[in-house]
């Protein structure tokens, strides 16, 4: 006789985002990890699937119900359902359609687990001309990557949103990368920040009216997401400097969104940047699913400008502290009284929905999602060798309509634009890239 599956309810950030999919751009995370070698398909299989049994929180899929149940559960289940690893025919494009399908297309929730791991092997890097609609690259031509290598590797892990988040999924593949190579892919330890008594900063931006949306660009025809990724040198800082990468990124997104905004004729408004914020520890003890916070970080439109960027980048540091400080709900008390199971679900969808749209005005500007330094070596043996660069991207629906994601692996920082196409075309996408990059260098401070 078999035992039912174990049943757990929907957490806040899980139900909310089931409440408001939309066919037309899908809830999809995706994480492109470049390896300088090839992996065995079979060996990769077999460390995939045994890091999934490692972390069996992710074998869950949407447990059926009727329409007048008080709550979404998610069903954990032995086993995969279906084939996570796949591996795509080689070719010219191979890249771009995985990249292509990463934002179109999202592994269904009714499927255990509701991820995808695509292997393109002998893709290289996209660059230049080989960039479809959806990707490029920046820099000058000498700047470039090198044309595509026949012996290098790109995994692509696709995630339901919906279910789980960036970081959870690295998780399971470090584990899988340290089971494939028999090497150790523990995390390095964080990097270690002095501690300072925290108090409110007393000049943040009121929070009592509409920020600034993103102005539109040449919007395209076709529904869904674009995204562009590319590769950046860290920016440096003095030592002892009262603020982080992080804050540094922070002012970046935030001089970026302004300058284009005075481009398009844009009324000035402050502007509001959501800052997910992950507390969770980066061992095989990380719980699995939508572990983030969301706070939201005030600009005043006076203080975009570089006259005073040490000034701007402390402010920065005292709100991002201040804010990471705060004991709060992931996504604040609003959704925890909004999924709290006194009536049928059905009920509570039709009104998520209703009010996403009408605080539509008070959604913030964009989102920052700085995953920082990747902790793990994502070291798959001698064949396959380490990661050397790591991309993730984010959703981008209306009326936010644009997410700026980044991580940093060997030195580099990998950048990911995701726009709605709603909202902004490629070509408004590489103005921004080129934006991002030249402020960047403006709160780039050399370390002699």
């Amino acid at each position: 006789m078999t035992t039912a599956p174990a049943r757990i309810p929907f957490p806040v950030v899980d139900e909310v985002s089931r409440h408001c999919l939309q066919e037309e751009e899908p809830e999809t995370v995706h994480i492109e990890v470049h390896l300088p070698g090839r992996l065995d398909p079979a060996g990769l299989r077999k460390a995939f699937h045994e890091a999934l049994l490692r972390h069996p929180r992710i074998l869950m899929r949407e447990a059926r119900g009727a329409w007048y149940r008080r709550r979404y559960e998610w069903e954990l289940t032995e086993r995969p359902d279906v084939e996570v690893v796949t591996f795509p025919a080689p070719g010219r494009d191979a890249l771009r359609d995985a990249r292509t399908r990463a934002l179109t297309t999202a592994p269904p929730l009714t499927d255990s687990p509701p991820i995808r791991l695509e292997v393109v092997e002998g893709a290289g890097r996209a660059e230049g001309s080989e960039a479809s609609d959806v990707v490029g690259w920046g820099g000058t031509p000498s700047q470039r990557p090198c044309p595509p290598l026949s012996d290098s590797t790109v995994l692509f892990l696709t995630i339901n949103h919906t279910a789980l988040d960036g970081p959870a999924c690295l998780r399971v593949l470090a584990t899988a990368a340290g089971l494939y190579s028999g090497r150790d892919n523990s995390p390095a330890a964080p990097p270690v920040r002095t501690t300072e008594s925290r108090q409110d900063p007393a000049d943040t931006p009121s929070n009592w009216s509409p920020p600034a949306r993103v102005a539109p660009g040449t919007p395209e025809p076709s529904p869904g997401n674009g995204m562009l990724v590319t590769e950046l040198p860290l920016p440096h800082r003095p030592k002892g400097a009262p603020y982080t990468v992080n804050d540094q990124l922070m002012v970046t997104t935030a001089l970026t969104i302004a300058h284009w905004n005075r481009e398009h004729g844009a009324h000035p408004r402050p502007l509001r940047i959501t800052m997910p914020v992950d507390d969770r520890p980066r061992d095989t003890s990380m719980p699995i699913g939508n572990g983030t916070r969301l706070v939201e970080v005030p600009f005043a439109p006076q203080e975009l400008t570089t006259t005073d960027l040490p000034g701007l980048l402390e402010r920065t540091a005292t709100r991002t502290r201040a804010l990471k400080s705060l004991p709060r709900p992931q996504l604040g008390h609003g959704a925890a009284l909004l999924t709290a199971p006194v009536t049928p679900v059905a009920w509570r969808a039709a009104l998520t929905r209703g009010l996403r749209r009408a605080a539509g005005p008070w959604t913030s500007t964009t989102l920052l999602s700085n995953i920082g330094r990747i902790p793990y070596p994502l070291d798959f043996g001698e064949e396959a060798g380490r990661a050397h660069a790591v991309w993730f991207s984010a959703p981008a629906r209306m009326p936010r309509g644009l997410t700026v994601t980044t991580a940093s692996t060997a030195g580099r920082l990998h950048l990911a634009l995701r726009w709605s196409r709603a909202l902004l075309s490629h070509g408004d996408g590489a103005h921004l890239r080129d934006l991002f990059e030249h402020y960047l260098h403006t709160t780039d401070v050399d370390q002699r």
